[in-house]
């Protein structure tokens, strides 16, 4: 049985979130602190004869639910009302000592059968790790609650978005992607550097590297995906690509079809903006049958390459060759799953600017945009 998010019977004055979700059986939620047994109206009280939680299994985790069961003795089983669990982010080590830090949420729940669901998007945000413990409690006539002692500490980690909020996201983009534009290369842009290790110790090769944090939160490409990053947009009243990068001044040029071509399969990876007016798409190509492409089918929503509102790749209606569209509205990047060879293009100095202002390196997704924001953990 579900106890996610909040229910229509949540009636605490203390609750941040009433009325915010449906589909929830939950009798309140609470702020308090786990140390002690009483919170500070004192309108809790303990009594040993209530069964502590014991063996806690959490299981089913997404981005923003999980289940929870637990054993417990038959002492007065038959007396528990509620159960009160406690749900915090785990400590990083890491974190800034001078920030505050993430007040603990309680969640009551009517004692219903186990397991049940804990879902709720305003406390559960995707890959973060969580600590939870578990009281039993009943509730006296007087309104107080009897607890029993709490649980062992259990550690657990929510998963990435999955394709359903993929998919969410995805319409999103498609809303303001814009009219689409003719190009015909994909570029990348780094340091000198760069380009002489590829040469001198890379075969003269490019190779793919594991994909950096930017973007959304729950990104299943994040961390894992390996590829090299391309870019396609092109400035409207010249069609070629801009003369300023924020990511090098020696550009790698290589025509659209030695990327992109009918034995590429096109993904959506995600969508985001970094608190400016500029959304950022990124797209995956992935040769058919590479591991990459793989990798893509079971995580990523897969596009049609001649008909989408972000990257395209069609046939000439005259006979010719591939002809290529990108969406103006949008700054896409692309990432390539397999290695390229520096052979296949050319590499130059650009004449422009290295507006390091507009890396997207690590860039943390602004979590209040409307517009490329879905109604999950960010």
């Amino acid at each position: 049985m579900e106890v996610p998010g909040l229910a229509h019977s949540i009636t605490s004055p203390l609750s941040p979130c009433e009325g915010m979700i449906k589909d929830l059986s939950l009798d309140a939620i609470q702020l308090c602190e786990r140390d002690g047994s009483k919170s500070q109206d004192g309108s809790i009280s303990e009594m040993e004869e209530l069964p502590v939680p014991q063996n806690i299994k959490i299981s089913n985790i997404t981005c923003d639910s999980f289940k929870i069961c637990w054993d417990m003795e038959a002492r007065s089983k038959e007396r528990i009302t509620h159960y009160f669990i406690d749900l915090n982010k785990k400590e990083n080590k890491n974190s800034n000592k001078f920030k505050h830090k993430d007040v603990p949420t309680k969640l009551v729940a009517k004692a219903v059968p186990l397991p049940m669901t804990v879902r709720g998007h305003w406390f559960l945000s995707p890959r973060t790790e969580y600590t939870v413990a578990v009281q039993t409690a009943s509730k006296q006539t007087d309104g107080d609650y009897a607890v029993s002692e709490w649980s062992e500490i259990i550690e657990f980690c929510t998963a990435d978005y999955s394709t359903v909020h993929l998919n969410q996201l995805l319409e999103k983009a498609e809303v303001i992607a814009g009219r689409m534009l003719r190009f015909s290369v994909f570029y990348r842009n780094q340091n000198k550097e760069y380009f002489d290790h590829a040469r001198e110790a890379q075969g003269n090769r490019m190779l793919p590297s594991v994909k950096d944090n930017s973007g959304s939160h729950g990104s299943p490409i994040s961390g894992k995906l390996e590829g090299i990053f391309f870019s396609c947009n092109t400035e409207f009243n010249t069609g070629k690509p801009p003369q300023d990068s924020p990511y090098g001044r020696h550009r790698f040029e290589v025509q659209a079809d030695s990327l992109f071509n009918p034995d590429t399969n096109l993904y959506f990876g995600d969508f985001y903006c970094m608190y400016t007016a500029y959304h950022y798409v990124i797209l995956v190509l992935a040769p058919k049958g590479s591991r990459g492409d793989e990798f893509c089918k079971q995580r990523l929503p897969a596009l049609d390459i001649t008909d989408n509102r972000f990257l395209t790749c069609k046939q000439d209606g005259e006979g010719g060759g591939l002809v290529f569209h990108h969406a103006q509205d949008v700054i896409l990047e692309v990432i390539y799953t397999e290695p390229v060879d520096l052979a296949s293009g050319t590499v130059a100095e650009i004449s422009g600017h290295q507006l390091m202002s507009l890396s997207t390196v690590n860039a943390k997704k602004d979590p209040s945009c409307k517009t490329c924001n879905i109604s999950v953990g960010r």
